[in-house]
């Protein structure tokens, strides 16, 4: 299925749950049906079900309570009709699209300080990762430093846009917290990988990597909005802060 056509899934799934929320099928309070049985019901695959959630999350309509499912915690009115952002799935699909071409872009005209800059910050994306509240900025730092060193200023902008993105769109921003909930966190050998493509100056194998590592992210969104899988990363995290404490009392 393409692109598309599962982005149309998911708005029509929003909408019919919303339709079904206004019937008054379910209440303040109740339980939505489980994942994978909207899935069966409506037909449709479980990141799709899961996408229109989230959608109905940014509205305030439900709320998503990690280990339990998701609730609702408003009735819509007349006025309420599905607003639907650039959704996070969506965002790094067109992320791979262009940072992938960037990347090759780059390979052939990168300079060797740039290079040093880059080398730099998959280190910095090593240090933010050992921080349990470590924010993404020298991931967001490395792409654009990639998308400058295309030359390329219509490249470089687009490249930032998406980026600003992941901020500015509800839907986007919210998955990507679910997956810093989730323990989700850049993976640095995905960037060497796309680094010595770079250092090569061999645009098909810095294409490659950069894609290979934003299929990876695409999987990883995925991953975060498993509940199993975030409730299982909070007990992880919980019990390695634990021994943490334990060993330093």
């Amino acid at each position: 299925m393409t692109a598309r056509g599962q982005e149309r899934l998911y708005q029509d799934l929003a909408r019919a749950l919303l339709e079904e929320l206004a019937a008054g099928r379910y209440c303040v309070g109740a339980r939505l049906p489980a994942e994978r049985e909207l899935a069966q019901q409506h037909g449709v695959s479980r990141p799709t079900v899961r996408e229109a959630i989230i959608a109905l999350e940014v509205q305030g309509l439900v709320e998503v309570r990690i280990g339990s499912g998701a609730y609702v915690v408003r009735l819509p009115g007349k006025e309420d009709v599905p607003g639907f952002n650039i959704s996070a799935i969506e965002l790094t699909e067109a992320r791979l699209l262009f940072e992938g071409e960037a990347a090759a872009l780059a390979a052939t005209q990168v300079t060797d300080k740039e290079l040093v800059e880059i080398e730099a910050l998959v280190a910095e994306i090593a240090r933010e990762n050992l921080d349990p509240a470590g924010s993404v900025q020298a991931d967001r730092a490395f792409h654009l430093a990639i998308a400058r060193a295309t030359r390329n200023q219509a490249v470089f902008e687009a490249v930032e846009q998406l980026w600003r993105l992941r901020d500015t769109s509800p839907e986007a921003s919210l998955l990507h917290q679910k997956a810093r909930t989730a323990n989700v966190k850049p993976v640095v050998d995905e960037h060497s990988a796309v680094l010595q493509g770079l250092k090569d100056r061999n645009p098909a194998a810095a294409r490659a990597a950069m894609r290979a590592h934003l299929s990876a992210v695409l999987d990883s969104l995925l991953f975060a909005t498993e509940e199993k899988a975030v409730e299982e990363a909070r007990r992880a995290i919980q019990a390695k802060r634990d021994r943490t404490a334990r060993v330093t009392a």
